[in-house]
């Protein structure tokens, strides 16, 4: 019986490998040898969507695969991208993205990632609006007072003469009044305002990060206004070391409250940067 032999060419579509199988089926030794070309493999990524719209754990499952790929030496995304990235999970406040103190090349100087402390602002605000609360009631409280009085004296009217104020007295409490507003109350009620509308439209930011000399947190109250042309400058509580705060405010993404979300660095003042 004469042998035969019948070659089948299999081509099945696998997304990982993109490989070609061949089958080859001979009927007289009733022999499947498998074969594969070996094809290199093409590089595939996590599908996240638009980057505005994506969620955390899909961002920090495609920044770890990005990550690993790009230390094996075959990146899976250009460097803008996954710049991009790392900046929307870092306004996740994601723990994927947080890194220690390192050396900038460009300034010769460690520094490490600072972010906004909401909890500080949030404790500041509160203070502030103790003070606007007390102001506020410095001014109004005599006044308030003041008014009660005179209608106490034209509604009551059943009242004897000897419990009603005098119009001399209500004079001298109308004049202490003015006095307090504009010398105690006016002055915090204008301050805890102009602190407050500060801290709401991130002209006043608290920054807080890990110091790079000592890697303690550290955190400061930082104005934006100030900071471009003279960045602030705080002592490290533990190390004293001298550390500069440099913000940045990201114009295209806003946080949860409506605000500009603020980030920066905190940078090791070196001993021929302290005299700048």
């Amino acid at each position: 019986m004469a042998s035969t032999t019948t070659l089948l060419d299999l081509q099945p579509w696998n997304y990982n490998y993109h490989r070609a199988f061949s089958l080859r089926i001979s009927s007289k030794i009733h022999r499947v040898s498998a074969t594969s070309d070996h094809r290199p493999a093409a590089p595939s990524c996590i599908f996240v969507g638009p980057l505005e719209t994506a969620n955390q754990e899909t961002l920090e499952a495609l920044y770890s695969q990005a990550r690993d790929a790009y230390y094996s030496g075959e990146p899976l995304i250009v460097d803008d991208m996954f710049d991009r990235v790392e900046l929307k999970l870092r306004w996740y406040r994601s723990k994927s993205v947080i890194k220690y103190p390192r050396c900038s090349i460009r300034r010769q100087s460690a520094y490490a990632d600072a972010e906004e402390d909401l909890s500080m602002v949030f404790a500041l605000a509160s203070t502030w609006t103790m003070f606007l609360a007390f102001g506020s009631l410095v001014c109004l409280g005599p006044t308030l007072y003041t008014v009660g009085m005179t209608y106490q004296n034209a509604f009551g009217s059943g009242l004897s003469l000897d419990s009603q104020p005098s119009g001399l007295e209500l004079t001298m409490v109308n004049s202490i009044s003015i006095v307090l507003c504009f010398v105690i109350g006016y002055p915090i009620v204008s301050a805890s305002v102009k602190v407050l509308q500060g801290l709401w439209v991130n002209d006043l930011v608290a920054l807080k990060g890990a110091c790079p000399n000592c890697g303690e947190e550290v955190f400061a109250f930082v104005r934006m206004d100030r900071n471009i042309d003279s960045p602030h400058r705080a002592n490290c509580h533990v190390c004293g070391s001298i550390l500069e705060f440099r913000t940045k405010v990201e114009p295209s993404s806003v946080s949860r409250l409506g605000r500009k979300w603020v980030y920066g660095r905190i940078y090791l003042v070196s001993a021929r940067g302290r005299f700048r």
